[in-house]
């Protein structure tokens, strides 16, 4: 019994090092150039998105003709860069006529911003 209560303490004293060190490995932050934006990790995008991305890493072939377009950022949403720092790819809408509203905004930084309503708000997204 005393050999019990005395490894108790110890045992639990343990776990709780290993929580904490698991838990600062991934404590969530966001990264420097995300910071003070809402944020979403790639694996929550819509499967569209998901799917873009995958497109802008194999860099193309892209379905439209203005994916890979220099991005101006004249909405000063994105933290200001110079010209042609910034670059858009048009996100699918299913049902949608035209491209839509949806956009995966790249960095040369690789930073990689998600928008829903044609700019006029970013999600900054994490991969």
């Amino acid at each position: 019994m005393v050999l019990r209560q005395a490894l108790f303490p110890r045992l639990l004293a343990c776990l709780f090092v290993l929580m904490a060190g698991c838990s600062s490995a991934d404590d969530g932050a966001a990264p420097a150039w995300a910071e003070g934006m809402a944020t979403v990790r790639e694996a929550d995008l819509p499967a569209e998105a998901r799917r873009t991305l995958t497109h802008v890493d194999a860099g193309g072939p892209f379905p439209y003709e203005r994916d890979g377009a220099v991005f101006g950022n004249f909405e000063g949403l994105l933290p200001q860069r110079p010209r042609g720092y910034y670059h858009e790819y048009t996100v699918r809408t299913p049902g949608s006529a035209d491209r839509g509203a949806r956009r995966i905004v790249t960095g040369r930084g690789r930073e990689t911003y998600y928008t829903d309503d044609h700019y006029a708000s970013f999600t900054a997204v994490l991969r």
